[in-house]
């Protein structure tokens, strides 16, 4: 979640921060889709991010997370081509994220050999995974209103499920209290 938090701040180190720790997990992409998609969408059948009214976990993971990479590989592209950068270039945040990650789990094969694959495998699918669940419960069958004019209506505090618990906001920096994330 430090990751989460330091990808909402304006400063391009700490976002770059965000999305090297994201990369360790091979999940660098995360910051581009949550921050520039899943807020814009948030809420709305758009949105691969906001679980659907009786739609398992599973059934959940499998629609959003290539939905969240390939929503990010289109914002950043279309992000490139505003400033008449290729997709392909240095400037891609998704492929600097990637390089990362390749370059870290190639650095932990040549340090420890083959046994890092189960590890590195485990540690991808569950920082993944642990984001998908959080994803799930935050807005699960939660819809914003589309308005006459097409567009949809602005995202309030009861668009978000909400938790007081001590231990649960202390663990995930008061992320549980999604609605003042959003709202």
């Amino acid at each position: 979640n430090t990751a989460h938090e330091l990808g909402h701040k304006k400063s391009r180190l700490e976002r770059n921060l965000a999305t090297s720790v994201l990369a360790m997990g091979a999940y660098g992409h995360f910051a581009i889709d949550h921050n520039r998609g899943h807020h814009r969408w948030v809420a709305t059948p758009e949105d691969c991010a906001a679980s659907r009214m009786g739609e398992n976990l599973y059934v959940f993971a499998l629609r959003e997370l290539p939905g969240a990479f390939r929503r990010a590989w289109f914002l950043e592209t279309g992000r490139l081509q505003r400033h008449e950068k290729s997709a392909w270039s240095w400037e891609n945040e998704i492929l600097r994220a990637g390089l990362l990650t390749v370059v870290v789990s190639v650095g932990l094969l040549a340090a420890f050999g083959v046994v890092m694959i189960p590890y590195l495998a485990l540690t991808y699918f569950i920082g993944a995974f642990h984001l998908t669940m959080a994803n799930y419960v935050e807005h699960y069958g939660l819809l914003r209103q589309k308005r006459p004019n097409g567009l949809y209506e602005r995202c309030q505090p009861h668009h978000s499920w909400n938790s007081n618990h001590i231990v649960s906001n202390w663990a995930t920096y008061h992320l549980q209290r999604h609605s003042d994330h959003h709202a």
